[in-house]
């Protein structure tokens, strides 16, 4: 199955080096494939026979691969040989070659005090597929399964996404020596798989995985390196209500996060299925940042009592409330009109089931269908 994907990466490359990041199997070297073609050299550290040339020997791996110079450079999966990233530099440097440097774990980059080229490569971002990418998307099937490319297209998407588990307990954790007691780990994925999307509390976690809070910090920070999810810090502009200062955790996919939890079906009318649209919503607006490049923070609001909560506001600008609702009300927006209180936000959008758009002020509440084409034909987010 061919899916046109968002992400153009010889428009990026068109300005300035590039490291990508994105998930195992997101969907990173079939990118590069469909869209490069024979227009780049591609240097692919997942190939284990490269990989040992490109450790021994990177600079004359790179000498070889960038030859005349007239094409950009694909590096992928880096991580696995950072040391190529001190000659990626001096090339850059000295010849203004450009680079695509691919990873799917910050895991060495960060922790070993590597080359990051100090700002001579720029930072994007591949996701799972959005709803903007599947034809006739199904969203029932993502909200159980997810936007793993090789999950969604599946005849047997169960199967593929315990798999996609395996290979990271196995790889990217055991392998890299991060976990030394894989039980409380374990004990801890399941846990996040059925709180994401909500406030972390790393006590309570602790409690549940019988490992201490400080354990459950340095887990947390595991998960983000290595690209499993994201802390949503909460915002705190609020004056009249004094808001949290406690942040949020998402796992990056609904699919990996159902898996995680132990729950074999979302049910239409269960909290967990409320729980996945507003987790697909946040997967929307994430990926719809990332890839037109605007950098604009992503955040949350709940009141320090927890008496009012919005679920998410784009630049202080943009407030978005997402409920599973087939038919809504004016009390479905009680939240988005406190924050419109503060005199601060100027759109705010309800979001959910409901097939029926109302316009109330400068307050609007939409299909979910209709919003996202909103969103990614630039109408939400300016």
């Amino acid at each position: 199955m061919f899916v046109q994907r968002r992400l153009n990466l010889p428009d990026l490359l068109k300005r300035k080096s590039f490291f990508l990041f994105g998930p195992r199997a997101s969907g990173k070297s079939t990118l590069i494939a469909q869209q490069f073609r024979d227009q780049a050299t591609v240097i692919d550290l997942l190939d284990a026979e490269m990989l040992l040339r490109a450790s021994a020997d990177p600079v004359g791996v790179l000498a070889m691969a960038v030859g005349d110079g007239r094409g950009p450079v694909v590096i992928d999966a880096i991580q696995r040989a950072p040391l190529l990233l001190n000659e990626v530099h001096r090339l850059i440097e000295s010849r203004g070659l450009r680079f695509l440097l691919t990873g799917s774990s910050l895991v060495k980059l960060r922790r070993g005090g590597v080359n990051l080229l100090a700002g001579r490569a720029w930072l994007a971002h591949l996701y799972p597929l959005t709803s903007d990418e599947i034809t006739d998307f199904d969203l029932p099937r993502y909200l159980q399964y997810g936007g793993l490319p090789g999950v969604y297209t599946s005849d047997n998407p169960d199967e593929e996404l315990r798999a996609y588990l395996t290979v990271y307990l196995q790889e990217e954790l055991r392998a890299e020596g991060l976990i030394r007691n894989l039980p409380p780990f374990a004990r801890f994925l399941q846990t996040m798989g059925l709180v994401s999307g909500e406030v972390i509390n790393f006590a309570n976690i602790g409690n549940d995985c019988q490992v201490p809070a400080t354990t459950i910090r340095e887990y947390v920070r595991i998960l983000e390196d290595s690209l499993m999810g994201v802390v949503v810090e909460a915002w705190r502009k609020s004056q009249r209500r004094k808001a949290t200062t406690t942040a949020k955790f998402y796992l990056f996919d609904t699919g990996v996060s159902r898996m995680l939890s132990g729950t074999k079906t979302i049910e239409r009318h269960s909290d967990r299925f409320g729980k996945a649209f507003a987790q697909f919503i946040w997967m929307e607006l994430r990926a719809y940042l990332a890839y037109t490049r605007k950098h604009y923070p992503l955040n949350f609001w709940r009141t320090q009592k927890g008496t009012h909560e919005v679920d998410f506001i784009v630049d202080d600008a943009v407030a978005i409330e997402v409920v599973a609702s087939r038919k809504t009300s004016n009390r479905d927006s009680k939240n988005l009109q406190a924050l419109a209180e503060e005199g601060i936000v100027k759109k705010f959008y309800l979001v959910s089931c409901d097939p029926v758009n109302r316009k109330h002020g400068d307050m609007v509440a939409m299909f979910w269908q209709d919003f996202l084409r909103e969103l990614w034909h630039g109408k939400v987010v300016l």
